[in-house]
């Protein structure tokens, strides 16, 4: 079975189209390419492949980055999410832009709010009757200088980019993502409810086709995978645009980083071990020695090289996938015999993963996961349960109260405020002692118990689902490899795009 994968027919790949779409060209545009002296000798990749054509001239210097963050509401506009992007900006090479939330002069940044009494008659009956995420919170305006992150602004901001400029433009997102009936249809949240979905960005690159790579960190944002095909369509075969991605999870999968906690040693996400790994730091920013992040041994980071570390060191719920990973398991579904050599990033997960889970071996490995999906499946029905005697709880609970003060569930109305002001204590003594009260927070026990099960285990299955991926993708290049043609070579790119150092 392919461990997380997407199954799809295999795509057969002409050599006219791979000859069409200039495969050498692609290989060398799509990296930052050092002086030759400076270079490291890959032996399955050419090491003269042609630059692009110089680009159009511009008053101004052409973007080389794009950085996109923030929800489509404050609700949705965790602070993480405001320092992912401005750990970004210490990293990404300039002249770029960025995209924030509803811009510099919105209040849109949420955190949590320490001094937020949560006890109070209004705030039980808003977690009774309209509960939602952002009510214990504090907001603020951004410190970044920041153009609103709405499509029509990225949308003229990519497309302008992309006229522009020979050397790649790096992409990033720190956002929400949301997914669709297929990888091509996911998206990520913007602000005021736009979404930028991956169709869209094949759409602009394919008019416009600079060199492009993305870093997202958002749930669902392996959909962005499919850049690897013309389209975004696997159907259609491989892209002509020179392109590729690194992403925080698969097509099918949330991921974690969206935290209102503004205590950056509690958060957990993709996106703080990968900007940090890019500048050779740990989480912490403490500097980390080259054996811990130069795993093809160039003397440089590359993009692969920061996205392994966090496939390696992250404790989070994050199962982080590339183009290259996405093409490999849409055209090859034999197994061969895994090189360390050709996939140093993949050998080093099951060396430095497999070690610190204490699973040498890829069988024991494929056990542990076995028991830990098992425990997960038995927990999720559980949880299934619970939440239905939940709900019934709950309107239990509702009926009661709104059959003495019908107004309690509308804020809004006119008497809302009068009603809860004198007969507050009434209220308050059903929320706490009636039978219906007592149910309930019986059954909210029952669900956190099993909540903290899962915030326990969904790790840990991460973690290694994260080792058995890159054993997978090790058995199924050695294979490709061995087929080679157009197929392996247009593989190949995909993996120097994606190694590339910015």
């Amino acid at each position: 079975m392919l461990f997380g994968a997407v199954k799809r027919p295999p795509v057969l790949l002409t050599t006219i189209a791979l000859t069409a779409f200039g495969l050498a060209s692609f290989a060398g545009a799509t990296r930052a390419v050092p002086p030759p002296s400076a270079r490291a000798t890959d032996p399955e990749v050419g090491a003269g492949e042609p630059r692009l054509a110089s680009a159009t001239r511009t008053e101004t210097p052409p973007s080389r980055y794009l950085a996109i963050g923030g929800g489509s509401t404050p609700e949705y506009t965790e602070v993480s999410l405001e320092q992912d992007m401005l750990l970004a900006k210490q990293v990404l090479p300039g002249p770029g832009t960025m995209f924030f939330a509803g811009g510099a002069d919105a209040v849109s940044v949420r955190s949590t709010n320490p001094l937020a009494d949560g006890s109070t008659v209004l705030a039980r009956l808003g977690d009774l009757f309209a509960p939602r995420a952002g009510r214990q919170s504090q907001y603020r305006r951004t410190t970044l200088s920041a153009a609103p992150a709405t499509l029509a602004n990225i949308d003229q901001a990519l497309t302008r980019a992309l006229e522009n400029g020979k050397d790649p433009l790096l992409v990033y997102v720190a956002a929400h993502g949301e997914q669709g009936d297929r990888a091509r249809e996911n998206y990520v949240d913007l602000w005021g409810g736009d979404m930028l979905s991956v169709k869209r960005v094949a759409e602009i690159h394919e008019a416009h086709p600079r060199p492009l790579r993305m870093l997202v960190a958002s749930c669902y944002s392996g959909g962005f995978g499919d850049l690897a095909f013309a389209n975004a369509d696997p159907a259609r075969g491989p892209s002509r645009a020179p392109r590729c991605g690194l992403f925080a999870g698969p097509w099918d999968r949330q991921t974690s980083g969206c935290d209102p906690n503004p205590d950056r040693g509690a958060q957990e996400g993709y996106s703080v071990h990968v900007l940090h790994a890019l500048l050779g730091q740990d989480r912490n920013g403490k500097t980390l020695p080259s054996t811990e992040i130069d795993f093809n041994g160039d003397g440089r980071i590359g993009l692969l090289e920061a996205h392994t570390r966090a496939r390696i060191v992250s404790a989070s719920i994050d199962v982080p996938t590339t183009t290259s990973e996405r093409y490999l398991r849409e055209v090859e579904h034999r197994r061969g015999n895994p090189s360390a050599a050709a996939l140093p990033e993949d050998a080093a997960v099951v060396a430095l993963l497999g070690k610190r889970l204490g699973l040498p071996t890829r069988a024991k490995a494929e056990q542990r996961w076995k028991e830990l999906s098992a425990k997960l499946d038995a927990l999720d029905e559980r949880l299934g349960s619970a939440d239905t005697a939940r709900d019934r709880a709950i309107s239990k609970l509702s009926g009661e109260l709104l059959g003495r003060w019908p107004i309690l569930d509308d804020p809004y109305h006119g008497e809302f405020a009068a009603t809860v002001q004198k007969n507050g204590k009434a209220i308050t003594a059903v929320l706490d002692s009636s039978a219906d009260a007592l149910e309930l927070n019986e059954v909210d026990e029952q669900v956190e118990a099993i909540d903290a099960q899962l915030r326990e285990l969904e790790p840990q299955e991460a973690q290694v689902l994260r080792l058995l991926r890159a054993y997978e993708t090790l058995s199924l290049a050695a294979s490709l490899k061995a087929r080679g043609g157009p197929t392996y070579q247009y593989y190949r790119s995909l993996l120097e795009c994606e190694r590339a150092p910015l």
